[in-house]
């Protein structure tokens, strides 16, 4: 979701680990080839991308030119992007009384992009079509709802949005709803809280398990986060979530939640945002914020507004004015993150989440999905072996979905 509401909220609110041991190499043609090969080998999924929001409000499509976007489909194919979960996110108090309209629509774009481009990309909705794409060359786009207020407190619409291809759901976003508590809002005395999830909220987590939906613990509050867990049977998903340790969002997850997380076979997906991954980026904007710097208020504003031409032209001269002030951290920061939280859960409970166009900064040389690359190269640099990062860049969240799958056909079979 566009992360002019998500630090919005924050500002209000003031392989085995083998790379633990592994020495930095340098970069060498050799060793960049290599990396290459892993890359362009594996399955790489991504949990989040907010590109929906462009298809519906600013007709924008995969085969056109992203410009400074992140999806397009010579993007896609740059980066070897295999697998997408299209991000159904409903701005909650816009949309108020028609969550569910909205997340319709958005759900309808994905799958008009993929009737549009038969040969380029097709719906998905199991571990399995994930590897038919695979094997077309096809990009498997999947749906996820970022946010359970989209549900509208009504388990039938979780049902129907299921049977539309929804295969995760966030349970809360930065609100909170009638599932459970937020961490975007938990420290607003203003707002109701739960202490964690509610009646309806456990309702919640056993029917996605007993369909098969994964349970997303991105945004939501600590104690709704453990609760979630606890409860369900099946193994949960953060889909876009960085360590808390390193930069201290709450919307990253603590070294205590990611070993919480691994015991239970799930899986923390890496957010890319620059606020998330980056302490000194995080705190510079708090006090561009603090200070009402115009440079700074302007590229919030008009970053959530639909990308018309006058737009996106306005939008660039607004972040080349504020580059000096904020700068865009290093990919390295990323890295970190990644390593860190290796490190923390094992190498079989970390994936990637970037969030891409649902973010107006994200790591340097980090400019679309065609440098997804990067990362593997510089995770092989750092010491990670192919099967590794395999795991890594799709096989862990596969894996997953796999598990979920399973327990799914289990729970029909106990109700038989």
């Amino acid at each position: 979701m566009p992360s002019a509401y998500r630090l919005i909220f924050f500002l209000l609110l003031s392989v085995a680990i083998a790379p633990a041991q592994a020495t930095q190499s340098s970069s060498t043609p050799q060793a960049n080839a290599k990396a290459l090969a892993i890359h362009d080998s594996a399955i790489i999924i991504d949990t989040h991308a907010d590109t929906p929001g462009r298809f519906v409000d600013e007709n924008f499509d995969l085969a056109q030119d992203a410009g400074t976007g992140y999806l397009d489909f010579n993007k896609i194919k740059a980066g070897n992007l295999g697998a997408e979960f299209f991000s159904i996110w409903v701005e909650p108090k816009g949309n108020k009384g028609h969550e569910a309209k909205r997340a319709l629509n958005m759900i309808d774009s994905v799958y008009e992009q993929a009737r549009r481009h038969p040969d380029k990309m097709m719906m998905a909705f199991s571990t399995q079509d994930i590897l038919t794409a695979h094997r077309e060359h096809k990009l498997a786009a999947l749906l996820g709802v970022e946010g359970g207020h989209a549900i509208e407190g009504d388990i039938r619409i979780l049902r129907d949005y299921y049977r539309l291809g929804v295969r995760y759901m966030t349970l809360t976003w930065s609100n909170t709803n009638d599932i459970g508590d937020s961490s975007g809002d938990i420290s607003d005395p203003k707002i109701q809280h739960h202490g964690g999830l509610t009646p309806f909220g456990r309702e919640v987590v056993t029917e996605m398990n007993r369909m098969g939906m994964m349970v997303d613990i991105s945004h939501v509050a600590d104690s709704t986060f453990y609760q979630a867990l606890e409860l369900s049977r099946a193994p949960v998903i953060a889909s876009h979530s960085s360590s808390r340790a390193l930069t201290s969002a709450p919307r990253n997850m603590t070294d205590d939640m990611l070993r919480a997380l691994a015991k239970k076979n799930g899986v923390a997906q890496v957010n890319y945002y620059c606020a998330f991954v980056s302490q000194k980026y995080l705190d510079t904007a708090k006090q561009l914020a603090a200070q009402h710097d115009p440079d700074y208020e302007k590229v919030q504003a008009l970053f959530i507004q639909p990308q018309t031409p006058e737009v996106v032209k306005e939008l660039a001269d607004a972040k080349a004015r504020i580059a000096s002030k904020l700068p865009r951290p290093p990919l390295s920061d990323l890295i970190d993150h990644i390593d860190h939280m290796v490190k923390v859960a094992g190498v079989d409970h970390v994936g990637l989440g970037s969030d891409f166009d649902g973010i107006d900064c994200s790591p340097q040389g980090l400019d679309s999905a065609a440098d997804l690359p990067k990362i593997t190269e510089a995770l092989y640099q750092r010491g990670y072996k192919a099967e590794d990062l395999d795991k890594i860049l799709g096989g862990n969240l596969l894996r997953v979905f796999g598990d979920v799958e399973k327990v799914s056909q289990q729970m029909l079979k106990d109700s038989d």
